[in-house]
């Protein structure tokens, strides 16, 4: 009898943890934090924030001065409020300022000016097409 009572109460418990891990697996797979709010500047390669201008194709500036191109720097880490010649902080992802895909995949305009400081909402995680990139031009 003793056998038994011991197996049922293994079996009870063994049942509770797996209930248990399956429902924190669940929650885990609702977490909103896939999709934040994201902070958008124009900068250099190396995150050093520069004048919006520019990163606008439209005005063909964004070629850079002398050798350096200019990138769409974004984080939700980022927010409005940071003065040209401001080093963003790490943690940030940028895509070059004529990538038009990875715009247009975090809602921003396909080309043209995107203002420092600009705050999209719900769009981390959507921007599969938008990554670290060493391109300057293309699109």
């Amino acid at each position: 009898m003793m056998m038994n009572r011991r197996m049922s109460s293994r079996s009870v418990s063994l049942t509770s943890t797996f209930l248990l891990l399956a429902a924190g697996g669940a929650a885990a797979c609702d977490n909103d934090d896939d999709y934040q709010d994201a902070g958008f500047y124009c900068a250099d390669a190396n995150g050093t924030v520069v004048d919006e201008d520019y990163c606008d194709d439209d005005d063909n500036n964004g070629s850079g001065v002398g050798a350096l191109p200019f990138f769409i720097w974004y984080s939700s880490g980022y927010r409005s409020g940071y003065p040209v010649g401001y080093k963003l902080p790490p943690g940030g992802n940028k895509f070059a300022y004529n990538d038009t895909k990875a715009r247009q995949s975090f809602g921003l305009p396909a080309s043209g000016k995107i203002g420092n400081g600009t705050v999209k909402t719900s769009v981390v995680g959507k921007g599969g097409s938008a990554r670290s990139s060493n391109k300057s031009s293309g699109g």
